[in-house]
């Protein structure tokens, strides 16, 4: 009797037995937590600009605006900013917050190269923020050897395809990243009453500021 007793508590825990040993379903890989890399910086290349003032290290956008970088360039490795100036200063706010310095070679024949296709920011994706280094220009396609570094952020100066007329702004085409206190003193500087061409008038240099040289300067 003891034999058919334990022979049945046996049969009756099988089926528990095999029920708990069922293979586990396995499990599903675990989703992964790594983040996309960043997409690269676009290529740049650096200027520096030594006035009588102090230097401005300016970073050029090579690969955004290929077209306007290749023309400044020209000039500094030409050597046509050597002896240039800073001719204008236009503060548009009392607290010197908000305005722009422009500089180069004011229309000379003898360093001023022709002019080249204008690069709107609608198509660069570059603006005009605190410090950006643009091109001065009349009618879109006429800059040449004239630029303008803007104090505080401009971007009315951008492109704009809404409005009517000329909308197309001013090519801007990098930035300060060292001398923003030198940008600041140019533009702090004496201005004449009387010289100067329509908006213009009130806003020129009265002493103009140097440009002693201009050359590329290593990328750290």
């Amino acid at each position: 009797m003891k034999t058919l007793l334990a022979f049945a508590l046996v049969a009756l825990a099988t089926p528990a037995l095999a029920q708990t040993a069922a293979p586990a379903t396995p499990l599903a890989p675990a989703a992964s937590t790594a983040e996309a890399p960043p997409a690269p910086k676009p290529a740049t290349v650096r200027v520096t600009l030594t006035t009588a003032e102090g230097p401005i290290l300016l970073e050029l956008e090579k690969e955004r605006a290929p077209v306007t970088t290749a023309n400044f360039l020209k000039y500094v490795d030409q050597k046509r900013f050597d002896g240039a100036v800073f001719y204008r200063a236009m503060t548009l706010t009392p607290d010197g917050a908000y305005g722009l310095i422009q500089g180069g070679t004011r229309g000379n024949p003898k360093t001023t190269l022709p002019a080249i296709k204008h690069e709107p920011t609608s198509t660069t994706g570059l603006s005009h923020v605190d410090g950006t280094i643009s091109m001065a220009r009349g009618a879109p396609g006429s800059a040449t050897g004239d630029f303008f570094i803007t104090i505080g952020a401009l971007t009315s100066l951008d492109a704009d395809l809404t409005k009517p007329g000329d909308n197309l702004g001013f090519a801007a085409f990098g930035q300060v990243v060292e001398g923003m206190d030198v940008v600041k003193k140019i533009m702090g500087a004496p201005t004449s009453a009387t010289e100067g061409v329509g908006v213009m008038k009130g806003q020129m240099i009265a002493a103009p500021i140097r440009i002693v040289s201009a050359r590329r300067t290593p990328t750290p």
